[in-house]
């Protein structure tokens, strides 16, 4: 009875978040390589906040590389951002290094800031970690936290085509819920085609999820459409067709309510290129609906 009662409890407490949860992916360099200080993570922050929709969560890569949570959260915690933290799990130095960094930043600012924790990014796609010791890593982390107090879902991020291959079911039996990234463009399809390619994509894996993990939910860590770079297959980068793909995906995953991480605030110097922000800090398109 117990159990269920606290079961019932988180998924209630979830339900009532993922409602809310409209945000932005963000690395932590800047476009010379630099790590990111304490007033650029504000600065991100609150251009997010002054968009369509008043983004207040954000998606982040690391914990420890480039000083990601130690710069991060005092900004979060000023700005009112919440956070999904990511904790790098390839190597055993490096993760031992995120998990320190993601204890230093509970320790010292509380976890009020928290909004979720992934353990390892597309880990499966790259066929970088073996799905039984990434499960067991997702375990790890989220007894770490839970002795902390966060009660926040502990998951990880991957491609919807690593969701869909049964070899990575103890992953998802392993986490609180799923993350979904998905990019049409890179399965070169067209802008008419975009939006249903994407949405057969989430229903894919939401089958996939469910005839194993139950009802657990799926959120939307990545996608968008790139504003720029070279065509692949029959999709064309422009900035009108990321206009669109905003207009038919976005606003139609915010209507229905799916948490969803829109990728990416700024990328100017990668190719193809998916950043929102470009080089004078203005939006390259529109992001109403």
């Amino acid at each position: 009875m117990r159990i269920s009662t606290t079961l019932t409890a988180f998924a209630a407490l979830l339900a009532g978040v993922e409602a809310a949860i409209k945000g932005f992916n963000i690395g932590a360099n800047n476009e010379d390589g630099s790590c990111k200080t304490v007033a650029q993570w504000e600065n991100a922050f609150r251009k997010l906040k002054n968009l369509p929709h008043h983004y207040r969560q954000v998606r982040l890569y690391a914990s420890s590389d480039c000083n990601t949570l130690a710069n991060a959260v005092p900004a979060a915690q000023k700005t009112g951002t919440k956070l999904l933290v990511g904790v790098w799990a390839q190597d055993d130095a490096h993760y031992a290094a995120e998990k320190a960094a993601l204890t230093a930043a509970i320790q010292q600012h509380g976890h009020k800031w928290i909004l979720a924790v992934s353990v390892g990014s597309e880990d499966l796609y790259r066929n970088d970690n073996p799905p039984a010791r990434l499960a067991g890593q997702i375990r790890e982390v989220r007894q770490m936290v839970r002795k902390m107090g966060v009660k926040k879902p502990v998951m990880h991020v991957d491609t919807w085509t690593a969701w869909v291959n049964p070899a990575n079911n103890e992953v998802i039996k392993a986490c609180d819920v799923i993350g979904m990234n998905g990019f049409p463009y890179w399965q070169g399809s067209t802008a008419d085609q975009a939006e249903e390619v994407f949405f057969k994509s989430l229903t894919d894996t939401r089958n996939a999820v469910h005839s194993v993990g139950g009802k657990k939910a799926v959120w939307v860590t990545e996608t968008s459409q790139p504003t720029k770079g070279a065509d692949f297959g029959a999709s064309h980068p422009s900035i009108s067709s990321a206009r669109r793909y905003f207009k038919e995906v976005a606003c139609r995953l915010y209507r229905e309510n799916v948490p969803t991480f829109w990728y990416s605030y700024q990328d100017y110097n990668a190719s193809p290129s998916f950043g929102l922000f470009g080089r004078n800090g203005k939006p390259l398109y529109k992001t109403t609906c």
